[in-house]
């Protein structure tokens, strides 16, 4: 198994914990970063998002590229898996730019495409926003112009939304950056099986993700392409026993105030008693992270690996609060590497 863990870009992940003491700032990703590299965390993924989708939309995030940029020059051995949206990129520059960064990382950039969900940011930024298809039609040929601008030393295209003509990007990246991303729709899985490297998906437990490995397993292989790289999202609580790893579980998950936005909760939590403790935590952890019940000792953590593991996952992309405390532990007493000695740069 890889570990991957999600940069706080967003100065947390908790909705309904206000300060979770990892700040949305440079030198908190700076720091952190540079440590996980030491722990033995493989990649970083950096979501890409103006408006905050988890401390609310008026407090700060990250800007993914700039960081990511930044972070190349500071880090030495791990992934760079930066978040990209195409309707927010014109992709003739973005493939020059994350050219760029590939050569300053020496080779460590990869992406994940993620077609676009939320619709009110992209009117507020006055950008487009497509229905659903036609964001995966967007998608597909806007991937089309970056990888033929990364592969050929002239690009042209007179697409549906993109017009090229002999466009040139040079220096080229180091290597043809990976290319993940993730979706549960018809529309979505064909397009990844046919022109991504790696799938990812929300959070679920090994039955739920054993099908869709083997399904688009079979949808690479009846298109005879090279088999894929399966990544799941997860929010990991490791302690000394399962009871203190329950009370952590149900301190993130109560709710106390409830934020601006969230006037019918109550009548969301409508249902039976299980129904409610269930959208609990839908709402506190994004990304359907505590589904994959990634909360125990070392031991109940890394059996439960192991299972993902017998089922094809390679990758998990994981989300801890507050992160540099929990993903150090992790890696102590779940991965169990050894502290990793870095040149100075």
């Amino acid at each position: 198994m890889r570990y991957g863990f999600w940069m706080p870009v967003f100065g947390g992940w908790l909705r309904n914990v206000a300060d979770e003491g990892m700040e949305a700032s440079w030198d908190y990703a700076r720091r952190l970063t540079i440590d996980a590299e030491r722990w033995g965390y493989d990649l970083t993924l950096i979501a890409e998002l103006n408006l905050n989708d988890i401390k609310g939309v008026t407090e700060p995030a990250l800007d993914a590229w700039s960081t990511a940029a930044a972070l190349a020059a500071v880090t030495q051995r791990l992934e760079l898996m930066v978040a990209v949206r195409p309707n927010f990129h014109q992709p003739a520059l973005f493939a020059r730019a994350a050219a760029n960064i590939d050569r300053i990382s020496g080779g460590r950039l990869s992406l994940n495409v993620v077609s676009s969900w939320w619709a009110d940011e992209a009117r507020q930024y006055g950008l487009q926003f497509d229905q659903h298809d036609d964001r995966y039609a967007r998608t597909a040929e806007w991937l089309r112009v970056v990888e033929g601008l990364w592969t050929q030393e002239r690009f042209s295209l007179d697409g549906q939304f993109y017009h090229l003509r002999d466009a040139i990007c040079a220096p080229k990246p180091a290597r043809p950056p990976v290319i993940y991303a993730g979706g549960e729709s018809e529309r979505a899985k064909a397009m990844i099986a046919a022109q991504c490297d790696a799938y990812v998906m929300h959070g679920d437990p090994p039955e739920a993700i054993a099908p869709r490995i083997a399904d688009m397993a079979a949808r690479r292989a009846a298109l005879g392409r090279p088999a894929m790289t399966y990544g799941m999202a997860a929010y990991a609580i490791v302690r000394d026993s399962e009871a203190e790893a329950k009370r952590e579980l149900a301190r993130i998950t109560a709710v106390a105030d409830l934020p601006a936005g969230y006037a019918n909760f109550d009548q969301w939590l409508s249902g039976t008693q299980l129904e409610r403790e269930l959208k609990l935590q839908e709402y506190a952890v994004s990304n359907r992270g505590l589904r994959p019940n990634l909360v125990g000792t070392p031991e109940q953590l890394r059996e439960r690996i192991a299972e993902y593991e017998h089922h094809g996952l390679d990758l998990l992309l994981l989300q801890m609060s507050p992160q540099a405390e929990e993903m150090e532990r992790f890696a102590a007493q779940v991965m169990r590497t050894a502290p990793v000695e870095l040149r100075v740069v």
